[in-house]
């Protein structure tokens, strides 16, 4: 075999793995992850059982690909922050802004999957979690900081806390609407969640 056939065979192992996870992902919005079956996954897909076997051992083998690309997707929004040339206000309201439109596009995925993984119940998928959620609020911590240095933000700001409430107010947001059926927009009880963290944390 070439090197081009396995470079190719990887790529189409590597998207269909993909392909399998976002799957699931869809269907754990829609039913909840108690209720995934490789079989549901399958059917969502249409492909047989044995195809995602070649692929995953197990559910639990796809909720860790899962974990790996929320990771990658939600750190992946504030990688690239610039501080220097952006106000503090306008990059955390900017990150909030594309983190609600991406859950609206895609119903909660990344963030259900957080707290479906968490109920699943498996202690390396809930580290692995808890690992992926220290990481963003860590970030969103720095660039808190960031705004109380330049005055931006209200000085003596407790900015554990402000990253915390950050973080904590996406995930809340999304599980109420998903429990709701999604009964509401999104975007319509996002801002006036933003306005009122902005209030809390400006000078």
């Amino acid at each position: 075999m070439t090197t081009k056939e396995k470079g190719r065979i990887y790529q189409n192992t590597t998207v269909r793995r993909a392909q399998i996870a976002d799957a699931a992902g869809r269907l754990i919005v829609r039913y909840g992850s108690e209720h995934i079956t490789v079989r549901r996954i399958a059917s969502e897909i249409g492909i047989t059982e044995g195809a995602i076997y070649r692929h995953f051992k197990s559910k639990r083998d796809i909720l860790f690909l899962m974990a790996d690309m929320a990771e990658d997707n939600l750190l992946g929004d504030i990688a690239d922050v610039d501080l220097v040339n952006t106000p503090v206000l306008e990059t955390l309201h900017t990150t909030f802004d594309k983190v609600v439109s991406r859950i609206s596009t895609r119903k909660g995925f990344y963030f259900q999957v957080i707290a479906e993984i968490i109920s699943f119940g498996d202690k390396k998928l809930n580290d692995k979690t808890t690992d992926l959620i220290t990481k963003y609020v860590s970030r969103i911590k720095d660039i808190i900081s960031a705004g109380v240095k330049t005055g931006e933000l209200r000085q003596g700001l407790d900015t554990d806390i402000a990253a915390t409430m950050f973080f904590s107010m996406i995930q809340g947001l999304v599980n109420i609407w998903t429990l709701s059926n999604y009964s509401f927009k999104l975007e319509e009880k996002a801002e006036p969640l933003w306005q009122l963290y902005r209030k809390s944390i400006v000078s």
